[in-house]
């Protein structure tokens, strides 16, 4: 498995989860490298900004803007991470990136090999809704926690809306949609979403986009109402609360 690095070891970590359904539930996080998209104001750029792509961040400007690829990943194999996941007194796992369904084959040894050890290990995977998950994964029961990119991405509509996978992530009661909006433009896009995929309320959550504190207060300010009149759901970022921006947590 490619593991995005923190420090000098593999991205593995206990926090809470801070968004969506699960939001304050204690978790273990395992971070995998690589992505299939390019998202300007992606917090978790060292996953796929890599040094010689023309592709725009928000960051753009600092030192290094771009990262050195052999120098973010970590490549461990399925059962040195079950290992490593197992040494924490917790059961929810949530596998993030990145694009975490870019390595499905590892991931599938990865939850199988858990369940050998424990079966009550429950499992989240964080997915940019681009890839549809194999069957060795979905019949684990796994929590599906989607981010359809909206156009605020900067990514251009056909690599980031799927119809065929957005279609199965729709008909999947485990899914549950979190939107990331940047400014109340953005939620008639979730509303032409919502709509075209038939997706219920329910599992909508939309979530400001921020890295710091002042960032996530300000756009709180008005996106909980703008929730409450669409009859979704809204989504804080407690690790950003907690811990601000930063890797391992």
């Amino acid at each position: 498995m490619r593991l995005a690095r923190c420090d000098d070891d593999a991205e593995i970590f206990y926090s809470i989860q801070g968004e969506g359904k699960t939001i304050g539930r204690p978790s273990v996080f395992v971070r995998l490298s690589l992505c299939n998209l390019y998202c300007y104001w992606c917090d978790t750029a060292y996953t796929w900004n890599w040094q010689g792509t023309a592709f725009p961040h928000i960051t753009d400007g600092d030192t290094p803007a771009k990262f050195t690829k052999e120098n973010e990943i970590v490549t461990l194999d399925a059962a040195d991470v079950c290992e490593r996941i197992h040494q924490f007194d917790c059961r929810n796992v949530v596998i993030t990136g990145g694009e975490p369904l870019l390595q499905q084959d590892e991931l599938s040894q990865l939850i199988d090999g858990l369940k050998k050890i424990d079966q009550s290990y429950q499992f989240e995977i964080e997915t940019n809704a681009t890839l549809i998950p194999i069957d060795d994964i979905d019949r684990a029961s796994v929590q599906y926690n989607v981010s359809p990119k909206l156009s605020n991405s900067r990514v251009e509509s056909a690599r980031r809306l799927v119809d065929d996978a957005l279609k199965w992530f729709a008909a999947c009661s485990r899914s549950h949609f979190k939107f990331v909006i940047e400014t109340p433009d953005d939620l008639v896009e979730v509303q032409e979403l919502v709509e075209q995929y038939e997706i219920d309320l329910d599992r909508v959550y939309l979530m400001g986009e921020a890295m710091t504190l002042p960032e996530l207060q300000e756009k709180q300010e008005w996106l909980w109402t703008r929730c409450g009149a669409l009859g979704v759901n809204y989504s804080d970022r407690h690790h950003v609360r907690l811990y601000g921006s930063g890797r391992g947590v």
